[in-house]
């Protein structure tokens, strides 16, 4: 039997223009929503230009969990958010969805920065809670981004831009940030994304260079390895420290192809060393949340003939808390091939004694921060006898960083620290000068070592 034909209904012009205005998923207006409300409130004020507001919210790491609960849950959170934000907008606002976890906002009666940051904290206080998925309940953040009309534009197109702008500000500083756009804030922006320009030519032209810092024991000053450090000197830019651009580069999401150039010159250089001295290589916590990093590594010590033994990585206490479990598998497979690893900056963290009961280290560094207060602080001295005992209990060996003066080595090996870094041995230097300091000091003091023995 032939079923009936199911009869046709048009559907309205005003039904096509709902359609058109309005997000399928939250049922919130959309960006072309958010342009008509911003020229009918510019329409009105335009003899007399009364400021008004817009404002866009991102949700902060949104996609790995979508990525880990799938894609029904991800529209879950996102209809849980537009209802709050329909529940807590003001009279006369409106609030849209835009692509993807983004919302925005148009805002006609705040009229300066102060309400819009207090609207701001408001809207992140409301979205911090937790997200109910049946079975389990997840929590997000949200960075914001105001701008304010016409100060930070005139025509809609502008005035986004400017909001988008500030959002891009507040997504660098981190989780959770909320920026009202300024002429000083785009400067700094554009800056910034010069800057990032910059650096993503610099990592295609191979302009990135390595320098290396001598680490020495200090019961006799004998070097026993160093430390690979990114240097970069762009010939528009200057000197760009490293703690500006190899954040960026973990920010933007190429830290991996940076890291990977830096290790591969790093250990081709090293292979003119003895062989006895280790090299020491900085793991960034972009690269301990990637499955990926410990076979990346390994490949590369494959390709250049660089002994994993002679290879000790460094990582930081927040870098492992980033995503332990990943983390734990990819420093556990680096160990099983004979990486050894070190962890930075010990003592400056929240939860350090933690982090040497849940992985496995072979060498602690003691933060500069302590080591320069050595011979001025009491506290900094018995912190560092602290670390010292802990560490010979657990049989990890132990590098001071930051030293800078005689007295300083003095100290610390009467205290019983093994080995040493900082200017007081030798600033960072390029491949050729490393050479040369090896020969200078290097050849001679462990030749006469061996006629000692």
């Amino acid at each position: 039997m032939k079923p009936a034909d199911t009869p046709f209904l048009p559907v309205s012009q005003n039904e096509l223009q709902v359609m058109a205005y309005t997000d399928p998923l939250t049922g919130l207006g959309n960006r072309h929503r958010m342009r008509d409300r911003v020229s009918q409130i510019s329409t009105e004020r335009a003899s007399d230009p009364a400021p008004f507001t817009i404002g866009i919210a991102n949700l902060d790491s949104f996609k790995p969990i979508n990525d880990l609960f799938g894609s029904a849950a991800g529209d879950e959170i996102l209809c849980q958010v537009a209802h709050r934000l329909k529940a807590c907008i003001p009279d006369g606002a409106l609030v849209t969805r835009h692509d993807g976890d983004e919302f925005a906002f148009v805002l006609p009666l705040i009229f300066e920065r102060a309400s819009a940051e207090k609207f701001g904290q408001m809207i992140r206080e409301v979205l911090s809670a937790p997200y109910d998925l049946g079975d389990r309940n997840v929590r997000l953040s949200a960075s914001f981004g105001f701008a304010i009309y016409p100060f930070a534009g005139a025509e809609f197109d502008e005035l986004l831009k400017s909001a988008e702008t500030a959002l891009y500000r507040s997504k660098r500083r981190g989780r959770s940030q909320i920026t009202v756009y300024s002429r000083e804030i785009a400067q700094e922006m554009k800056r910034a994304t010069q800057l990032e320009q910059a650096l993503r030519n610099a990592i295609i032209s191979d302009a990135i260079d390595v320098h290396f810092q001598p680490i020495v024991s200090l019961s006799n000053n004998q070097v026993v390895g160093f430390e690979a450090l990114a240097r970069w000197n762009d010939p528009d830019l200057g000197f760009v420290s490293p703690g500006v651009f190899v954040p960026l580069a973990e920010e933007r999401g190429f830290i991996d192809a940076l890291s990977e150039t830096l290790l591969r010159k790093a250990t081709e250089a090293a292979l003119s060393w003895p062989r006895e001295l280790f090299l020491s290589f900085n793991l960034s916590s972009a690269q301990l949340m990637d499955p990926g990093t410990s076979s990346n590594v390994l490949s590369i010590l494959g390709r250049v003939g660089f002994d994993p033994h002679r290879l000790e990585l460094e990582i930081t206490e927040t870098a492992v808390m980033s995503s332990t479990d990943t983390a734990h598998r990819i420093l556990s497979d680096l160990r099983q091939a004979g990486v050894r690893i070190s962890l930075d900056d010990f003592g400056t963290g929240q939860s350090s004694l933690g982090r040497l009961r849940d992985f496995i280290f072979d060498k602690v560094k003691i933060d500069r921060a302590f080591v320069s207060r050595i011979n001025s602080d009491r506290a900094s001295e018995h912190i560092i006898k602290a670390i010292l005992t802990m560490c010979d209990g657990l049989d990890l060996e132990v590098v001071a960083e930051g030293i800078e003066d005689y007295s300083e080595a003095v100290k610390l090996r009467s205290l019983g620290c093994g080995m040493g870094q900082g200017y007081h041995f030798g600033k960072p230097a390029d491949g050729i000068a490393t050479l040369r300091f090896l020969h200078e000091n290097y050849y001679d003091s462990a030749a006469i070592d061996r006629v000692s023995a």
